[in-house]
Formats: C-alpha cells, sequence, structure tokens
C-alpha cells in the first residue's frame, strides 16, 4: 500500500459503511487519521487494471507487550471485485505478510449477517469465539458481533 492509494481505499470503505454490514463508522477517515489508527505493518492493496480494488491493513490490539503479536484484521473488498478471488488474494497475503511480522493471533470483529467475510475467514481457518451481543449501536439499533480468531501454525505455543 501507498499513500497515493488512500482515495480508491476510502471509496471502497465508504461502499463497506452503504451496506450497513461492515462497520460502525458511519464515514471514512482522512488518511492522516487511518495511519494513525493501523498499524505501520501489513498494509496490503489488491490491484487490478491499475485500480485498487481491495485491502487488508492490521490495527492493534493491545499497547501491552505481551500481546505484540495480535492483530485485528480489517478486510475491504469493492463491490465490483466481489466473488472473483480477491478477498482470498488479499486474506492469503495477509496471513503471510503477518506471520512474517510476528504476528501469531489475527482477529476479525464482524456482522454475524455479513455471511460473506464470515465464509471468508471460516476458509481460511478462523474460528468463531463469540457472538457480542449488542455489541455496539448503529442508527438505534444495537448490533451482535461476532468475533473471529485464526493462530498461526507456524508459531509453537508451548
Amino acid at each position: 500500500m501507498k499513500k497515493q492509494d488512500y482515495p480508491e481505499m476510502s471509496a471502497i470503505y465508504e461502499e463497506g459503511i452503504a451496506t450497513k454490514n461492515a462497520t460502525f463508522q458511519t464515514n471514512a477517515l482522512s488518511y492522516e487519521e487511518w495511519d494513525r489508527k493501523y498499524l505501520p505493518i501489513c498494509r496490503l492493496v489488491a490491484v487490478q487494471k491499475e485500480h485498487v480494488v481491495g485491502f487488508a491493513a492490521l490495527l492493534p490490539f493491545s499497547s501491552m507487550p505481551s500481546y505484540r503479536g495480535v492483530a485485528e484484521l480489517s478486510i475491504y473488498v469493492s463491490s465490483q471485485a466481489k466473488g472473483k478471488g480477491m478477498g482470498s488474494a488479499l486474506m492469503d497475503a495477509m496471513i503471510t505478510a503477518s506471520e512474517e511480522a510476528g504476528i501469531w493471533t489475527l482477529q476479525s470483529l464482524i456482522f454475524p449477517e455479513n455471511r460473506a467475510s464470515i465464509h471468508l475467514h471460516e476458509k481460511f481457518d478462523f474460528q468463531t469465539l463469540c457472538i457480542h451481543e449488542k455489541l455496539g449501536e448503529m442508527d438505534g439499533v444495537f448490533r451482535d458481533v461476532a468475533l473471529m480468531e485464526r493462530r498461526s501454525k507456524k508459531i509453537c505455543y508451548t
């Protein structure tokens, strides 16, 4: 990912916002806000015909050193690229990049209604740990959120 990719990334994120099943956010962040929020490592874009059609990035789980290898995954694919393998390509690349960067646990928070995202995560061995009932409020309605997690198979947990 490069800074100049951000306008197209932001447009993809806005598409996700409009679905009401991708995020609690109501508008895209400025690049500066986004840059501060996400980890500086593992920022990936999927490009097709010189246009960004998807992206994946990691949010910090905690500032405590013992959790340095745990990150929250954010992955978005444009409506034009859905069903064409871009989500799988991004997920595969993110798993590889994150493990190379020392991340041993990826977590995602997903609306249970977002079946495509749930399916993508399951395809890559994410497990649903729980459903947080009524975790956040959107448009006056409290929404459930699934917590999904994937542990690296390259790390020895003994």
